[in-house]
């Protein structure tokens, strides 16, 4: 029942956006002083930025490996091609783990089956992590590869699955404003950065 109502609810606060976030700038002005206002809509578009692009980065990226998976797969007449194709699209949303999720369950139902199409598979996995996964996501989120780990960890940790998702992209916007505001100090100093 909580999954269909936040589904129901995501759907009529997509369709509603424009109203929603006209009604949040209005309370962020009426309710806090014009300086706080501005910073609260400027950090509250920082975090989207980086939200957006990382989700819409790794689902383009689970999608185009769960494609290639089932492409190769049924060429290579792989069993259960289609159910582990879903399966590891699903899992790859998931930063740095999600293609071990994926393909170490993949692997041994692969392998109770045919040795050698466990093999295959790996193979085939190979190309997400080496080849397709860094050529998408690039730099979208501007952090090393240290702080998304340290981010999925701490994430993980603290919230469980949601957190390693959410992780990073949250990581991601305090480790941008943290930096923001070292450039603050420092020009306040006269420093050079």
């Amino acid at each position: 029942v909580a999954i269909f109502a936040s589904i129901a609810a995501s759907i009529y606060m997509l369709a509603d956006k424009e109203h929603l976030l006209h009604q949040l700038r209005t309370l962020a002005h009426a309710f806090l002083p014009e300086k706080a206002a501005e910073n609260t809509l400027r950090i509250c578009h920082y975090a989207n930025v980086n939200f957006t692009g990382f989700f819409v980065g790794k689902i383009i990226d689970s999608a185009i490996i769960g494609v290639i998976t089932f492409v190769a797969m049924a060429i290579l007449r792989l069993d259960f091609a289609l159910l582990i194709s879903v399966f590891i699209g699903i899992t790859n949303i998931i930063p740095v783990f999600g293609p071990f999720i994926g393909a170490i369950p993949s692997i041994f139902i692969l392998l109770l089956v045919d040795p050698i199409q466990a093999v295959i598979f790996g193979g085939i996995q190979q190309l997400d992590g080496n080849f397709i996964g860094p050529k998408i996501l690039g730099s979208s989120i501007g952090i090393s590869a240290l702080w998304i780990l340290f981010s999925i960890v701490v994430g993980g940790d603290l919230f469980g699955l949601v957190g390693m998702v959410v992780g990073v992209p949250l990581f991601a916007t305090f480790y941008g404003l943290a930096l923001e505001f070292v450039h603050y100090m420092l020009d306040k100093r006269g420093l050079d950065s």
